[in-house]
């Protein structure tokens, strides 16, 4: 089998690696320092390098430089118990294949193994942006959950794919976004948040495309759209899920051949932006009842990262609450107290960190102790409508619209034909007798008193729909 150096100063990890690698077959030697695993790479030329990132003396990061010069073509797999986006990013940067989470399952470690050994000398990580990373800007947490969202932004962020990231409303979406942009081989040009919602729907091709002058009234001038600002950039669409589906055919056109035009010209412009899009919604779900273009699902969801709500990850809550309190009062006059750390964390948080930022600010600026306590804390407004879970009227009322929607984009001239009405019965009819049916155990009589109507009437719509 294979030889795997493993270099950690935990005893128990060294211990609990060997035995479960070497019940797989392979040749395991344990080095506890940087340097002492540089010294057995030269005499064992190992098959895969696995390396803590926190070693006494030279740290794990460095002593990655020093395996990439080395052996450039034997990968490395990085473990921590410390994540953080800027220690993925640089591990990633400077050549690692993997970045393992501690503590992890030896089912983990073995998948990560194996997938290592498999892998294409000439697949290794390029390292051209090492050492010329920035800051990581507000995305904060040390939770599992938090570990293993740096580890996605690590993964693909040089690897210029569409990126999509799902999660409610107030989970950072835009921040993640910015984090892949920020490490990606396009950050020195532009990033470009574009959220359709926002846009009046008249003018909303006219914001993404451009316009020439003379287009429309009031188009005094040639003006670039979003997507032309965002050429060799990133194009961040929020809430992606709200497009409508005209303007999902267009932007599938533009994402397959890198062309777009501006409203009211001739002139096709060549644009290169790479595309990250978000949502709150479960666009899964819309491709199932054909409200969103599966063609465009597939296209946006290349790699896809799932932001976890904030009740999930309370553990970051108090890192959170600081960093925002610190932006408030940056002279440090306030601190959290034991109570309202337990306060927050026994929130719901239907915001999330969006939430949390507004109400630790409130708290912050009304406080006259030196102290923030759960009494401080402010209770979110009863008016405030809170997230609910779906009901059947909502699905019922939002399907009604997509079909119609869908009536309308099958038309050439986005116009409905007459008859729209009879068609919708044509549609539902029979699948509501058919529940109704089942409601009354096949009874017709119990079934037509159900849906108020005469028997014989039941029985005529029946055999119309040929359900007899």
């Amino acid at each position: 089998m294979s030889r795997i150096l493993v270099v950690d100063d935990e005893p128990t990890i060294c211990w609990a690696l060997q035995q479960a690698l070497s019940e797989d077959g392979h040749t395991v030697t344990v080095s506890s320092t940087a340097e002492e695993a540089l010294q057995n790479l030269e005499q064992l030329s190992p098959d895969l390098v696995m390396l803590d990132v926190r070693l006494p003396g030279m740290d794990g990061l460095a002593a990655l430089n020093h395996i990439r010069e080395r052996a450039a073509t034997t990968p490395v797999i990085v473990m921590t118990a410390f994540g953080d986006l800027e220690t993925a990013v640089q591990a990633i940067h400077r050549g690692a294949f993997e970045y393992l989470l501690k503590p992890f399952d030896l089912d983990q470690v073995t998948h990560a193994v194996n997938r290592a050994l498999t892998h294409s000398s000439s697949e290794t990580p390029s390292t051209e942006t090492a050492g010329n990373v920035a800051e990581t800007g507000q995305l904060l947490g040390s939770s599992p959950a938090m570990q293993a969202i740096y580890r996605h932004i690590a993964l693909v962020a040089d690897q210029d794919v569409p990126v999509l990231i799902t999660g409610e409303s107030g989970t950072g979406k835009e921040l993640v976004a910015a984090a892949v942009h920020r490490y990606s081989k396009r950050a020195k040009q532009p990033f470009i948040p574009v959220c359709i919602p926002a846009f009046n729907e008249s003018v909303v091709e006219s914001e993404l495309f451009g316009h020439a002058r003379g287009a429309f009234t009031g188009a005094v001038d040639h003006r670039i759209g979003l997507l032309e600002a965002a050429d060799r950039g990133t194009a961040f669409f929020d809430e992606i899920g709200d497009i409508s589906p005209s303007l999902q055919v267009k932007l599938l056109r533009v994402l397959e051949s890198k062309v777009i035009t501006p409203v009211g010209s001739n002139e096709p412009r060549q644009t290169d932006f790479r595309l990250i899009a978000a949502t709150n919604r479960n666009l899964e779900a819309m491709v199932a009842d054909q409200s969103f273009r599966e063609d465009l699902y597939y296209r946006l969801n290349v790699y896809q990262i799932q932001i976890p709500p904030l009740r999930e990850r309370t553990e970051d809550i108090p890192i959170l609450a600081n960093k925002f309190m610190r932006a408030v009062d940056p002279q440090g006059r306030v601190t959290l107290s034991d109570s309202a750390v337990e306060e927050l964390t026994k929130r719901p948080w239907h915001g999330n960190v969006r939430e949390l930022r507004n109400v630790i600010e409130q708290a912050v600026l009304a406080t006259r102790s030196g102290q923030l306590t759960a009494d401080c804390i402010p209770v979110v407004s009863s008016s405030i409508k809170q997230p609910r879970e779906a009901q059947p009227l909502d699905n019922l009322e939002q399907t009604v619209r997509d079909w119609v929607r869908h009536c309308a984009d099958s038309q050439s001239d986005g116009e409905l034909d007459s008859g729209l009405y009879d068609a919708f019965l044509e549609t539902t009819e029979p699948l509501l007798f058919e529940e109704v049916l089942q409601l009354s155990k096949g009874n017709r009589q119990e079934a037509a008193k159900i849906l108020g109507i005469h028997r014989q009437t039941l029985r005529d719509k029946m055999k119309k729909h040929q359900m007899d």
